[in-house]
């Protein structure tokens, strides 16, 4: 494998295999909450935020970690500012105390917060303005959930970077990817230079799995299944990634290793293959090859779908997930690009309406569309360019999947939007 490429790869999964605490767009708008704040430089007496209407989809419904319970942008925005540790980006909220909830609750009875629509343009966007005394705090993230285009006091511009929604939201080069170089890469790389990231990645969807398995945790979608269909590995495979997302959505306070900007897209890329793995009683190393494969497809489906859009991410992980999966069962190239083939013709369409206990039950949908189109493929069956918005070659395929998304459903995502805010 060309060395540029090689190492362009292992830079993407360590970019995108970040650990997270929470919901990753609520846990965004803290962080540029406690950004605002730090740059008014003392406790806010209003704020003022404006966000893009796929952050009020993401946000409305979820339950922000460590802050006892509560939901919705004003909580996070409130639980931001009293964490105050803007440094910890995506894990601000990981050492909250017991009084720090407490003083989040009286923040958002007793100071002015207003919620308004962002007229950016950006599909992500959050911009907020803090304050106190005469002064004023402001921070703009857009694109990605820790991209700070803007930070300001005072009008004074503290610091700025050029943003436009064309260009691409990561530092490294996502165009690199294909399913070839992928499985190359899988087959070929110095386990030294991924395990790092990937350890990470077993440990923590592991352990909020586990915790999820307890069913207290939102509908319990993950127990429900272990009850309802037995403990075959194909059903503990969905359970697994499904209990991860049943404990995230509502509130656990664990964190998860996150793909293309998701928890739940990470612990679905990742848990169906631990599980397999573990079943089949394969190598460590050959379980962190499986994984390879399993992120970076996900992240190459996603990439030309977007960050956030109508079209829900975990279905792309399940892709993933199957792909991992076939490449555990010694499938290559051809059968991996059939399994991916297979499992985005079975659900692609299902919708992202934001965050929420709901998203655990979509988890195992997408899932169980990889595991059945790793079976058709192993029993030589598949679907046809032609059939649908399936076209001949695995790129082509995933090339429709992303104008599906990032174009075909803009309007579908307004009018899910126009449903959640009336809700």
């Amino acid at each position: 494998m060309e060395r540029a490429i090689y190492e362009e790869y292992v830079k993407i999964l360590k970019e995108e295999l970040v650990m997270a605490m929470g919901c990753t767009e609520p846990i965004a708008v803290a962080y540029a909450a406690a950004l605002a704040s730090r740059a008014l430089g003392s406790k806010p007496e209003s704020i003022e935020v404006l966000v893009s209407k796929n952050i009020i989809k993401n946000v409305k419904s979820v339950v922000v970690p460590c802050t006892g319970g509560l939901r919705g942008i004003k909580a996070a925005v409130c639980a931001g500012i009293v964490a105050a540790k803007p440094e910890k980006e995506l894990e601000i909220l990981a050492d909250v105390t017991e009084s720090q909830k407490e003083e989040m609750k009286e923040m958002m009875e007793n100071i002015p917060i207003t919620v308004k629509e962002s007229d950016s343009g950006y599909v992500f966007d959050i911009q907020i303005r803090t304050l106190a005394g005469g002064h004023t705090g402001y921070v703009q993230i857009s694109g990605y959930h820790t991209n700070v285009i803007r930070l300001m006091r005072d009008g004074e511009v503290l610091s700025e970077k050029d943003y436009t929604e064309q260009q691409p939201i990561q530092s490294t080069n996502h165009d690199l990817l294909n399913v070839e170089n992928i499985i190359e890469f899988a087959d070929c790389v110095d386990i030294k230079d991924v395990e790092e990231v990937l350890e990470r990645q077993i440990s923590c969807n592991k352990a909020i799995a586990k915790e999820g398995m307890t069913g207290k945790w939102g509908a319990a979608i993950g127990c429900t299944l272990m009850e309802a269909y037995g403990d075959s590995v194909h059903n503990r495979a969905k359970a697994m990634a499904a209990a991860g997302s049943d404990a995230r959505m509502n509130g656990c306070e664990l964190p998860v290793v996150i793909n293309s900007g998701s928890g739940n897209q990470g612990m679905t890329a990742s848990l169906p293959v631990i599980v397999y793995a573990e079943e089949l009683k394969v190598s460590r190393e050959m379980m962190l090859r499986a994984l390879v494969v399993s992120n970076l497809i996900t992240i190459h489906l996603k990439t030309g779908i977007g960050r956030l859009s109508a079209y829900c991410g975990a279905i792309s992980a399940g892709c993933g997930a199957g792909a991992g999966i076939c490449y555990l069962y010694g499938g290559r190239k051809m059968e991996i690009s059939h399994v991916i083939v297979n499992a985005v013709a079975i659900n692609s369409g299902v919708i992202c309406d934001g965050a929420k206990a709901s998203c655990a039950a979509k988890i195992a949908s997408a899932v169980e569309a990889g595991l059945l189109g790793l079976q058709m493929q192993k029993r030589g069956k598949e679907f046809y360019g032609g059939d649908g918005i399936v076209e001949k070659g695995v790129e082509n395929t995933i090339r429709n999947i992303g104008e599906l998304a990032s174009q075909g459903m803009r309007g579908t995502d307004e009018t899910i939007i126009n449903i959640m805010t009336r809700c």
